[in-house]
């Protein structure tokens, strides 16, 4: 009694997505994302609450995003 749909095009992306991540370079940029990236996202979830955006359109998240990051850095920059 379910309708099992399958999205072929969502498929064929991420067929793409992975063949592009098992390249050599895709190799590189993986090795690099858990020491550049996850922590200071873990941080600013874990340690201060951020969860979601507060405002909508692109240029306003940048712009939180980037206040984000101001205080982030202000914090390592104290410590």
């Amino acid at each position: 009694n379910r309708i099992v749909e399958v999205n072929h095009l969502l498929r064929e992306h991420k067929q793409a997505a992975k063949q592009r991540l098992n390249t050599e370079q895709g190799i590189k940029y993986r090795k690099r994302r858990p020491a550049d990236v996850e922590p200071v996202f873990a941080q600013l979830k874990h340690n201060h609450g951020f969860r979601r955006f507060l405002l909508k359109g692109m240029s306003k998240t940048e712009v939180e995003i980037g206040l984000w990051s101001i205080a982030h850095n202000l914090r390592k920059w104290k410590a």
